[in-house]
């Protein structure tokens, strides 16, 4: 059954993965009280790697939001996996962005703007978030960006 989120990812021309599989000894989310922690993603698509850093400044900006936007598509995929729905979410309070990056490179928070564009106009109001963009110097399997996220549940 899909939820007027999944209905506004649809007329995005956007979608959930159809899984999003773990690298490591982890949980993609852990629920406590109300809150919901879900474990950092990187922009892959089933588990394949899509886009690889790192960003320089000569790379392309929109290549790193596309990334970013991936990233949180598998974050979506995963608030749907442990809550059932992706209208459990009441507000997202929080996004911590990692973007591969050479020491050189100032924009990692307009990369990590292609997640937090994606929860703001999914979820309006409610999808402000506190957050942090950093740039690192490596991400699991070259990865170009790795977003993690906490949401508040209903």
């Amino acid at each position: 059954m899909t939820c007027a989120i999944e209905e506004k990812l649809a007329a995005m021309g956007l979608a959930l993965p159809p899984s999003a599989p773990s690298r490591a000894l982890y949980l993609h989310g852990k629920i406590t009280g109300k809150t919901l922690f879900l474990s950092g993603h990187i922009c892959e698509w089933e588990g394949v790697p899509k886009y690889f850093g790192p960003m320089t400044p000569t790379s392309d900006l929109e290549e790193g939001y596309a990334a970013a936007q991936l990233c949180a598509l598998n974050l979506l995929y995963n608030i749907k996996a442990v809550t059932g729905s992706l209208s459990s979410v009441a507000q997202v309070v929080k996004l911590n962005g990692y973007v591969a990056a050479t020491p050189d490179f100032g924009k990692g928070p307009a990369v990590v703007n292609g997640a937090s564009q994606l929860f703001m106009d999914l979820y309006g109001e409610a999808g402000r978030h506190a957050r942090t963009a950093v740039n690192v110097s490596s991400l699991p399997e070259l990865a170009l960006v790795e977003v993690e996220a906490v949401v508040e549940l209903h």
